[in-house]
């Protein structure tokens, strides 16, 4: 016998004039039991959930991170992420950019 723990989803609609603010330890186990959903965090704790792309922007994405990899995996200098990453930025806040590129030594 499998044992499992479901968790219930359920769509939550937070008007714009509601701020949620978090620790950013309560938005890392926020994050790990909604890892479909993409969540960022500002400095100041406001959790931000992000709609999913268009498929214009989809594509211009794409695109970005293509180029930066193909930069990258020429030079050797860092390493390149997709959107699906996120990182906790030296001011607090929790981002997850469209493309990114960090040295090494990081």
């Amino acid at each position: 016998m499998v044992t499992t723990n479901l968790i219930q989803t359920i769509a939550v609609n937070i008007p714009k004039e509601i701020n949620l603010k978090i620790s950013h330890e309560q938005f890392l186990e926020l994050a790990l039991v909604n890892r479909d959903l993409q969540l960022e965090r500002t400095a100041t704790g406001e959790l931000i959930v992000m709609a999913p792309t268009g498929s214009s922007t989809g594509n211009r994405n794409s695109s970005i991170t293509g180029q930066l990899w193909s930069w990258n995996y020429q030079t050797k200098l860092g390493k390149t992420f997709d959107s699906s990453s996120g990182f906790h930025l030296p001011n607090g806040s929790s981002r997850s950019p469209d493309a990114a590129w960090v040295k090494l030594e990081k």
